[in-house]
């Protein structure tokens, strides 16, 4: 283009920048999808958790199963698509752990001691419940943490949105943005 005009370089320089800017389809969506694998700070009432997200029908049904890795604020919420009584047991888990069930505006309603390897079910007395937090067992006592307790919704949309997933979708009314 030695001998272009200089309308045609402002062109071919607009046309560039202009490409560079569009490569990114959401504003903010990050460079790579997160996974189940990813642990988000998520707090609960005055205490922050680290937490990987089981969502997908593979993820709820394995959970922390086989897992001795646990750290002492490490911990998995499930996201259930409705509200519902709840129900876990320990198959295949060497680790005693802590259920916490939770309402669909993040607040803990329940909370039950679960044991290794017991394969009874430690259901919810409630039937309004979405989201359950396993932790070590003893955090939620231990941490002062009691029903009341308000999940941050807020910080669990984003970590949803930073797995390529959407709330509303999820049935969960979060206002993450």
């Amino acid at each position: 283009m030695k001998n272009a005009n200089p309308l045609s370089w402002a062109l071919v320089v607009a046309l560039t920048l202009g490409s560079a800017a569009c490569r990114d389809e959401v504003p903010g969506a990050p460079a790579e999808l997160k996974t189940v694998a990813d642990r988000f700070p998520i707090a609960v009432g005055d205490k922050t958790v680290m937490m990987q997200l089981a969502v997908l029908p593979s993820e709820l049904e394995r959970g922390l199963m086989q897992r001795r890795d646990l750290g002492p604020d490490d911990g998995m919420i499930f996201v259930f698509a409705a509200p519902q009584r709840l129900s876990f047991w320990m198959r295949n888990t060497p680790t005693p752990l802590d259920i916490g069930y939770f309402t669909p505006e993040g607040e803990l309603a329940e909370v039950y001691p679960m044991f290794p390897y017991d394969e009874r079910s430690v259901s919810s007395r409630g039937s309004r419940l979405q989201l359950a937090l396993e932790m070590n067992q003893g955090w939620f006592s231990s941490r002062g943490v009691r029903p009341g307790a308000k999940l941050d919704l807020k910080a669990l949309g984003a970590a949803l949105r930073a797995r390529g997933l959407d709330s509303r979708k999820l049935g969960l009314k979060i206002d993450a943005r």
